[in-house]
């Protein structure tokens, strides 16, 4: 396949390693030299530098004969003239824009993507799926990472494990014995900065940090059965009054639980803003850094803290600073991923990588056919897949224990009509079912084999 990404920033480079490493034909656009030439010198990727919606720039990278096109640059506008360009002249068949303000997104002007209009096929809104992440965050306060799947009927959970856990030192095997009836395989260890998918016979230490595969009814009990206390967020200290934190506002404010939210935005005219686009929503103009006015929204009273502006050093610092003033829970928004590794020595329970869920959402329409959701692990190391089984699958009509499998690839459950099932040996996968896979980044195109999902354009 042969793709041509637009912005050579944090969410291009990162599309660009992923699709190049799984053997595309990659030409990255940017008119930064440096950005450019950082891609080609680490990345089996082809350089252009020149503006993304010029004719003759997208000439130069092979548009004529290109299967897709992805705009990911800072502006929005230069990536709805990409795809424009790329439409009328070299007619790509398929057109991704990343667009971030917030009225190309409102769906009263949705008919603004028609073809015949601008020729958008696939709109990725990095507020909007960073919003999701952290109201996801918020759901499973236990979790330092967490997903939906299956239409919200499974979940994806991220678990650190400390001492307390009560299953420490137990083979994975002898935990299917012992909870049965628990809907939860585990999917994915982490120990010692090293990401694996683990056999039957692996034990469980302290300090691993674990992916587990739910049943979303039982996600309660397998955080109880992992040491983790499940506890209701009912006050919520949003700091920043931007996209995100207006969006995770609006959200908490629709939900029937009635979840009570205040805004500290350190900018008063987005205070105003904020304040007038919400309804029980209370918001403070001031500094979130301020120990003063985190004191004024009761940050010593609130079961978490959401730190979403606009720097990363704000963002953890803030959510130190509300540790230390008796608020249990911490997420902060982190750009840069080299920053993870101070989330334990500085107390912060969970981290929301914008670049993270932006990329798992492009991987999702990139990786078309039966694909329904892809959600990217750690430094893309690993991904969570979800796709219908076709009747041309090699899976189909087999059971899990006769399918051969990567040893990096394991099955986190299936979704036989409306209902989840753990998946055992003895399951048989049938043409229509759902299947949920974690497979580490390099048995990508492996499971793509099995699932006969290559690159559909109808």
């Amino acid at each position: 396949m042969k793709v041509i990404i637009c912005g050579a920033g944090q969410v291009g480079w990162q599309i660009a390693r992923q699709l190049s490493g799984e053997k595309n034909d990659v030409t990255l656009v940017d008119y930064n030299a440096d950005l450019v030439r950082r891609a080609t010198d680490t990345l089996d990727v082809q350089g252009v530098v020149g503006f993304a919606s010029y004719p003759d720039v997208l000439e130069k990278a092979g548009a004529r004969d290109a299967d897709m096109i992805i705009a990911a640059t800072h502006s929005d506008e230069v990536n709805m003239v990409t795809c424009e360009v790329a439409h009328a002249i070299f007619a790509i068949p398929r057109k991704i824009a990343r667009l971030r303000a917030q009225s190309y997104l409102d769906a009263i002007y949705s008919d603004l993507y028609r073809r015949d209009h601008l020729p958008i096929d696939v709109v990725i809104s990095p507020e909007r799926e960073v919003a999701e992440a952290a109201l996801q965050r918020l759901a499973a306060p236990a979790t330092f990472d967490t997903e939906s799947f299956m239409l919200g009927r499974a979940q994806l959970l991220g678990i650190q494990l400390d001492e307390e856990c009560p299953v420490l030192n137990t083979p994975l095997r002898q935990l299917n014995d012992l909870f049965s009836t628990l809907r939860a395989i585990v999917v994915g260890v982490r120990r010692e900065g090293r990401l694996f998918a683990p056999e039957p016979g692996d034990q469980l230490f302290a300090d691993d940090q674990i992916y587990v595969f739910t049943h979303s009814e039982d996600v309660n009990r397998t955080l109880e059965i992992f040491g983790k206390q499940t506890k209701k967020q009912e006050r919520v200290v949003i700091i920043g009054g931007g996209n995100v934190g207006l969006g995770v506002a609006r959200a908490l404010e629709s939900r029937t639980d009635r979840v009570r939210a205040k805004i500290i935005e350190k900018n008063r005219a987005r205070a105003e803003r904020a304040a007038d686009s919400l309804e029980r929503t209370i918001v403070l103009n001031g500094d979130g850094m301020d120990m003063d006015i985190l004191l004024e929204a009761s940050i010593d009273r609130a079961d978490a803290v959401l730190a979403v502006t606009d720097d990363d050093k704000t963002n953890l610092l803030v959510a130190v600073r509300a540790k230390q003033a008796g608020c249990p829970m911490s997420i902060a928004l982190v750009n840069d991923p080299t920053l993870a590794p101070l989330m334990g020595p500085l107390d912060i329970d969970a981290y929301i990588n914008p670049r993270a869920t932006t990329v798992s959402s492009i991987l999702r329409h990139i990786r078309h056919g039966k694909v329904r959701a892809i959600y990217s692990l750690g430094d893309a190391e690993a991904e969570m897949i979800e796709a219908q089984v076709l009747s041309t699958s090699p899976l189909a009509g087999r059971l899990i224990r006769d399918i051969d499998f990567p040893e990096g690839v394991l099955v986190g459950a299936l979704m036989k009509g409306d209902k989840v099932v753990k998946p055992t040996g003895d399951t048989r996968i049938e043409a229509g079912d759902v299947i949920a896979l974690f497979t580490m980044a390099k048995d990508v195109r492996e499971v793509e084999r099995l699932l006969q999902v290559s690159i559909d354009f109808f």
